[in-house]
C-alpha cells in the first residue's frame, strides 16, 4: 500500500493577472501528473501524491507551465515550508529597473 504526501501551491499572485491562468495550471498538473489528486480552496491548490513522487516533480511541472504561457519572466515557484504545511507559492519576480543618468 502506498502512502500519500500532500503539499499546497499558493497561486495568489498569479491569480491577481488572471483567474484563466489558474484554471490552466490545475488542468495542466492534473494532465502531466494523472495520479495526483487536485482540490482547490480559494488562493490554495491542495495536492495529494503519492510518496514515490518528489517535491522536485512537482516544481518542475509548475515551471513547465509557466514557460509554456510565457509566464517564467513574470513568475516563479519557490519552496516554502511551515509546522503545518509545505509547498509552493507562485510568486511575481521582483524586477530591478536601474537609471542610469
Amino acid at each position: 500500500m502506498s502512502e500519500v504526501k500532500s503539499f499546497t501551491i499558493n497561486v495568489k499572485d498569479l491569480s491577481f493577472k488572471s483567474e484563466q491562468h489558474v484554471l490552466d495550471l490545475i488542468r495542466f498538473l492534473s494532465e502531466a501528473l494523472p495520479q495526483i489528486t487536485l482540490d482547490r480552496n480559494g488562493n490554495d491548490i491542495n495536492v495529494e501524491m503519492p510518496n514515490k513522487l518528489s517535491k522536485r516533480t512537482l516544481k518542475l511541472r509548475i515551471k513547465k507551465f509557466l514557460h509554456k504561457k510565457g509566464l517564467y519572466n513574470d513568475y516563479r515557484p519557490i519552496s516554502y515550508k511551515t509546522a503545518e504545511t509545505e509547498g509552493y507559492i507562485v510568486k511575481e519576480k521582483k524586477l530591478v529597473e536601474l537609471s542610469y543618468y
